[in-house]
């Protein structure tokens, strides 16, 4: 018996490890144990295969944005954990290294614009998510208000790219949290409160 999720994960492996245009048609039936016919009849068509088994990926992969950003209030510390997290993922041995969304369908000639829009559409989506966090941060009072959210969701998001590609050329999951250490860096210092009731020292007699 024919089984789906399971042919949908051999897929995601392969274009998440090979890349979209580096999968060929005959690496996936011969993963999925499909004649040419049967592939069509259950998927249609190569692309709509990749877009199945990238719902699949984001719905199995362990850095799932909304999860870890909402799982500390403080906004720092979700940040933090959220990088922390997700180095560990692109690091973990079990599957190819980096992220899917930053390596896989990047690259790609004219014809598979469809292919890079859609890849391109989601680390969009991404950033967003991270910008939201952000501007809920600045709303309870985490971040000072004119922080830069739009600036600060992008580097945060260039940091995490960044990793997926270090992941990807071999780096240790103890080089990518020394990365994340020094990205930290970048994190907005809310300014010294001197209201005298709020107990500054420099206000009192």
């Amino acid at each position: 018996m024919f089984d789906r999720t399971a042919a949908i994960e051999q897929a995601m492996e392969l274009f998440w490890d090979r890349g979209y245009e580096g999968t060929t048609f005959d690496d996936l039936i011969e993963a999925m144990k499909l004649s040419p016919s049967s592939f069509y009849h259950e998927f249609g068509s190569k692309e709509r295969l990749y877009r199945e088994a990238v719902d699949y990926y984001l719905s199995v992969s362990s850095s799932d944005v909304s999860r870890v950003l909402s799982s500390h209030r403080d906004t720092r510390a979700a940040f933090e954990a959220f990088i922390e997290e997700t180095a560990a993922f692109f690091t973990n041995g079990a599957s190819p290294a980096g992220c899917m969304i930053s390596l896989a369908g990047t690259h790609l000639p004219p014809h598979l614009r469809s292919v890079a829009d859609f890849t391109k559409s989601l680390r969009k989506g991404f950033e967003q998510e991270l910008a939201r966090r952000l501007r809920k941060g600045v709303s309870d009072g985490d971040l000072p208000p004119g922080t830069k959210v739009k600036e600060l969701a992008a580097y945060f998001d260039t940091v995490i790219r960044g990793l997926a590609v270090h992941a990807r050329d071999g780096a240790s999951r103890k080089q990518l949290l020394a990365i994340c250490r020094v990205a930290m860096r970048a994190w907005p210092s809310k300014p010294p409160d001197t209201n005298p009731k709020n107990g500054s020292r420099g206000s009192q007699r």
